[in-house]
C-alpha cells in the first residue's frame, strides 16, 4: 500500500524516512493550513533549534482557506537569501555542507512562486543528493480519510510530537545543545554526508502505526 503524505520546506527526518522507506503519494489537494511544515523547517544554530519560515500570500484575507496547490511564496522580503545566509552560517563548519552546497544553492536563487512546488523541488534535491529518486505521484482530490493508503498526512503538523526514536548523530553545535532530534533533513545531510541514507533506512516508523 502506498503512503500519502504532504510535500514540506526541506522535510524532518523522520518525514525523510518515510519517503525513503516508503512509496509515497503526495496530498495535493487539502487546505493550507499554518502553523505546519508546509512553510517551516527547523535546524540548529549556535542559539539552539531554528525555525525556517517561507512567507505566503493570503488570499481574500482569510487565512487557511487556501488549497495548498494555489499557495504563492510572498517575495516582498529576501526570504530565499535570509535562508541561505542562515544555513551557511550554521553549518559552513559541518563535514558536508561544502560538499552538497553547489547542489542547494541554486533553490534559494531561483523564484519560485508555487510553495507547492517549491517544496517538492527541495525534495528532490535532497533526494539527488542521497542517489534516491523521488516520487511524482499527487493525489487527484481531498479526501479526509482514506482507504487506498496509509495515511501519514499527520508528519505536516509541526506542533506534534511525535515518538520516533533516532540515534544521535554528531551535530555541529551538539557540545553547547546537547543532540537535537528530528530536525530537517537538511541537518543530517551536513552532518552525516553519505551515511545520512543509511541512517534514514535503519529508523523505525512504528509512529506511522500511533
Amino acid at each position: 500500500m502506498k503512503t500519502l503524505i504532504h510535500p514540506t520546506y526541506f522535510p524532518s527526518i523522520a518525514t525523510f524516512a518515510v519517503i525513503v522507506q516508503k512509496n509515497v503519494v503526495w496530498e495535493a489537494h487539502d487546505n493550507f493550513q499554518k502553523q505546519t511544515y508546509r512553510n517551516r523547517c527547523y535546524i540548529c544554530t549556535d542559539q539552539g533549534k531554528h525555525m525556517l519560515n517561507i512567507p505566503i500570500k493570503h488570499v481574500g484575507g482569510t487565512e487557511g482557506r487556501q488549497k495548498y496547490l494555489d499557495v504563492m511564496t510572498d517575495d516582498s522580503t529576501p526570504w530565499q537569501r535570509l535562508h541561505w545566509r542562515t544555513l551557511e552560517t550554521s553549518y559552513r563548519t559541518s563535514p558536508f555542507f561544502e560538499f552538497y552546497e553547489d547542489d542547494l544553492k541554486p533553490l534559494f536563487e531561483r523564484k519560485e512562486s508555487s510553495l507547492f512546488e517549491f517544496n517538492l523541488k527541495t525534495i528532490k534535491a535532497i533526494g539527488d543528493c542521497l542517489g534516491v529518486e523521488i516520487p511524482l505521484e499527487t493525489t487527484k482530490s481531498f479526501s479526509p480519510t482514506t482507504k487506498d493508503y496509509e495515511d501519514a498526512r499527520f508528519l505536516v503538523e509541526a506542533k506534534k510530537r511525535l515518538e520516533a526514536p533516532m540515534p544521535a548523530y554528531i551535530q555541529v553545535f551538539e557540545e553547547r545543545h546537547g543532540f537535537v532530534p528530528n530536525l530537517s533533513v537538511l541537518d543530517l545531510l551536513f552532518n552525516e554526508g553519505t551515511n545520512a541514507l543509511t541512517y534514514l533506512k535503519t529508523i523505525p516508523l512504528n509512529f506511522l502505526d500511533d
